[in-house]
């Protein structure tokens, strides 16, 4: 019998939907998966009402699919749908890369550079490189200092994580990644705008050919 793991009281319905995320990104919760209601509620210990606000909020970013009287289904992504969500994130970072290249302060290129060779450091440990890699995307958007890029991307970026962590494990994808964070790296730090732009495009060029 599954152990109940009881869920702490406070934003009930938002630890939910993480606990759901988590599962739903390390394929717990397949592409396709029908969501057992009943099942989960047990095992978190708690009603299906905080549950089914949980979806509602999973289902906003595309990471669960409600179907009229069969329940909330894991998204399945087409090709198309990956493609789409790599072009818009292309788009939204590349123009975050060149706000940063031009406007960052020389502490804020510091602290980037620091996280990059965080990540340098996590090449041979795949779960740790994927946090750090997303750390450093977040900060390179949070310094560009726009608040709704930042949300939309966020959003992005929960749904292009069904397929992210799966395409590090490619062979040679994660030192390619990290070749192309390195070349991004140098351009910003050298304040080339120009140059800081066509590594953020070849690097998510490079991320959809690998989850495709």
């Amino acid at each position: 019998m599954t152990a109940v793991a009881h869920v702490a009281p406070r934003a009930l319905y938002e630890e939910v939907a993480e606990r759901l995320r988590q599962r739903i990104y390390s394929r717990e919760l397949a592409p396709g998966d029908w969501v057992d209601e009943v099942r989960i509620a047990e095992q978190l210990g708690i009603s299906r009402t905080p549950l089914r606000e949980a979806l509602k909020v999973l289902a906003a970013e595309g990471l669960v699919t409600m179907k009229v009287r069969r329940g909330a289904y894991v998204t399945e992504s087409s090709p198309k749908d990956l493609a789409d969500v790599y072009h818009l994130l292309a788009l939204l970072e590349t123009d975050a890369a060149q706000a940063v290249t031009s406007r960052a302060t020389d502490a804020q290129l510091a602290e980037l550079s620091a996280l990059h060779a965080d990540l340098e450091a996590a090449v041979d440990d795949t779960p740790r490189f994927f946090a750090l890699n997303e750390r450093f995307h977040l900060r390179l958007l949070e310094l560009a200092d726009n608040r709704w890029r930042l949300q939309v991307v966020q959003d992005l970026r929960k749904v292009m994580k069904l397929h992210r962590q799966h395409s590090l494990l490619k062979t040679g994808r994660l030192n390619e990644s990290l070749a192309e964070h390195r070349a991004l790296m140098q351009a910003i730090t050298a304040r080339d705008a120009a140059r800081s732009a066509d590594c953020m495009r070849r690097h998510f060029k490079g991320g959809l050919e690998a989850a495709s």
